[in-house]
């Protein structure tokens, strides 16, 4: 289901001819909500038709994962709603996807509802040798934490979670921040001019749930527009920055990111699906 933007049917087409072509003996099928393909204004249908379509498909017990289409903006307005409506089915069910999806992640982390992973989503298909994120979504939720598919710091000893910037940086302080002590915490960002990435840091680092965490990890940091000067800092000059002047312990780089690269991150510790 999309909690976002919509996606356009091809893609779908897309992501169901590749598991049939290589997961057929493990995936019985891809369900995509009709809601994915709604339009209202900027969303895939209007709050309540996202909101439905992801509490349906949460609480139907012949579905064991729920795969988030794509990202775009949305989730923040439907995460808090939908929590109440969930059933057992919804708590033995993968939730994956990344960037804007991040808001329900979060949530559903929070609650215990399930295992949330920051990975691939369908539309990501749609890049440049596209299906190689999505089949490794596919094998992810086909096969579970099997090494290759993982972001590689990854360990069943260490709770880790990720999220894009911006997403993070907007739910701290809200009832849908979960408990980070003891995490480590991966972030990632893209198309932010660098002196937002520097703020976005600030704001994330200042916040003591974030303070608690066990370190920070830093991935790619993407299609960073120019700015009329420039800023004079990278991206790992200036998580190093508010991680000192946080007491964050900085943990070197984290193989996630708006692109084909973009590991799997199982939140909590890594356990089989």
């Amino acid at each position: 289901m999309a909690p976002g933007g919509r996606i356009d049917t091809d893609i779908a087409e897309r992501v169901k001819n590749l598991a049939a072509e290589r997961y057929s003996d493990r995936i019985a099928g891809i369900e995509f909500h009709p809601q994915c393909f709604l339009s209202s204004g900027h969303f895939a249908g209007d709050d309540a038709a996202r909101a439905r379509a992801f509490v349906d498909m949460a609480n139907d017990p012949s579905l064991d994962a729920v795969w988030f289409a794509r990202g775009g903006y949305g989730a923040c307005r439907i995460a808090e709603a939908v929590l109440p409506e969930l059933t057992d089915a919804a708590r033995r069910k993968v939730y994956l996807g990344y960037s804007d999806a991040g808001y329900l992640l979060a949530a559903l982390y929070k609650h215990h509802i399930g295992r949330a992973a920051h990975g691939p989503m369908p539309v990501d298909i749609s890049r440049t040798d596209g299906e190689v994120p999505v089949a490794r979504a596919l094998a992810y939720l086909a096969e579970g934490d099997a090494r290759d598919m993982l972001e590689p710091t990854v360990s069943p000893s260490t709770g880790v979670v990720a999220f894009n910037m911006s997403t993070l940086s907007h739910l701290l302080g809200t009832p849908l921040q979960p408990d980070l002590s003891g995490h480590v915490l991966m972030l990632e960002e893209v198309s932010e001019y660098m002196y937002r990435i520097d703020r976005l840091l600030f704001h994330i680092t200042s916040d003591p749930g974030v303070r608690r965490c066990a370190g920070i990890r830093l991935g790619r940091c993407s299609e960073i527009p120019e700015n009329d000067r420039d800023f004079g800092q990278n991206a790992d000059d200036l998580v190093r920055y508010w991680c000192e002047k946080a007491g964050i312990p900085y943990l070197g780089v984290a193989d996630i990111g708006h692109d084909i690269q973009n590991k799997i991150v199982p939140f909590g510790r890594a356990a089989t699906v």
